[in-house]
């Protein structure tokens, strides 16, 4: 590969632990496969399932590289056989399955986005792993539609935000719940239609009051345990469940009387673990449906805070505080990688 070192950094925990166990270690630089490019990684998004990976609570698919990180922004350096639709130079973002945290990382050529237009290297590494996985649950599984609302819990995470951001582009009332009254605040500047303080309101009867007791279309869950009943009493008539994370717990009481009373449908799924070629189909959707909006300011990246490839630690630290609205990303800076 020419141009391209033998060796890079990258942040490659020996085991499970804090986030101490994040630091930067020499690596061979990745060979791309059939199929697949390899991308000069200039920013990696940080996200809650690598927090899970760090601490050993979230096996990587087989195969995955050991290196944590989901999506990327950079620069196609080289290209494996068996790709033909971009070429060496080319910038992109993408959905990875692992090996974000690197100077260098192979990619499926299907799992490419092209950098929106305006956007930084930066702001379009924020972008895949959200992106795909509200898109993928809130339109394509949960069926969402203009006209409707939908329940969003997390409203400040990356998810949250992106949730919100998607309802206010496709026509959807969006209610979310955060943990401050800042937080609300933040959200509702961000675009969210209500926004709910869940540790001083009770959602249920918020979401109740906001719809006339008519109850929301859709719940976007993270959260499962406890709050799937409650999240039942929130959904109206013929309502979706769609459960993407189960942060207090991945089982919980349901009223099946519920259910069948006002016609529900609980769902849910995890993106990591899905096909190459799954995850390319919803590339080009969101490529045809979603990337042109950037350009004309329907959408946008919200970035809370960056940290150099070295700090990865800190990224983590801060992820896990709590206290980000919108993406934490990792800048990665190349000149380690030249020398060695």
């Amino acid at each position: 590969m020419a141009g391209v070192p033998v060796d890079m950094i990258a942040i490659d925990p020996e085991g499970p632990g804090g986030p101490e166990v994040l630091v930067p270690v020499q690596r061979p630089v990745p060979v791309p496969k059939d199929g697949e490019v390899l991308v000069k990684v200039a920013a990696a998004g940080v996200n809650r399932p690598d927090v899970l990976q760090r601490l050993g609570l979230y096996p990587m698919p087989p195969g995955a590289p050991s290196i944590p990180g989901l999506e990327i922004a950079g620069e196609i350096v080289a290209l494996g056989s068996g790709t033909g639709r971009l070429q060496i130079g080319q910038q992109v973002c993408a959905l990875v399955a692992g090996g974000g945290y690197a100077q260098y990382c192979t990619v499926p050529e299907g799992q490419c986005l092209p950098v929106p237009e305006g956007l930084t290297l930066i702001e379009a590494a924020s972008l895949p792993e959200t992106y795909f996985t509200v898109w993928s649950n809130l339109f394509e599984r949960g069926y969402g539609a203009p006209g409707e609302t939908a329940l969003i819990h997390g409203g400040t995470s990356g998810i949250g935000v992106t949730a919100i951001l998607l309802c206010k582009a496709f026509g959807l009332t969006s209610i979310v719940t955060c943990g401050s009254a800042e937080k609300c605040a933040a959200a509702l500047a961000l675009g969210a239609d209500h926004a709910i303080d869940y540790k001083a309101q009770d959602f249920v009867a918020e979401v109740a009051a906001i719809t006339g007791g008519r109850g929301v279309n859709l719940v976007l869950d993270m959260v499962g345990g406890d709050y799937l009943a409650r999240n039942v009493k929130c959904l109206g008539e013929s309502g979706r469940h769609v459960s993407i994370a189960f942060q207090r717990g991945q089982t919980g009481e349901l009223d099946l009387g519920a259910v069948m009373r006002k016609g529900l449908i609980l769902t849910g799924s995890m993106l990591r673990p899905r096909s190459i070629e799954y995850k390319s189909l919803l590339a080009d959707s969101l490529a045809a449906d979603v990337w042109p909006l950037f350009a004309g300011g329907g959408l946008k990246a919200v970035v809370d805070r960056v940290f150099p490839l070295e700090a990865a630690a800190d990224a983590h630290r801060y992820l896990e505080s709590g206290e980000h609205v919108g993406k934490v990303v990792l800048e990665i800076a190349h000149g380690q990688a030249d020398a060695a």
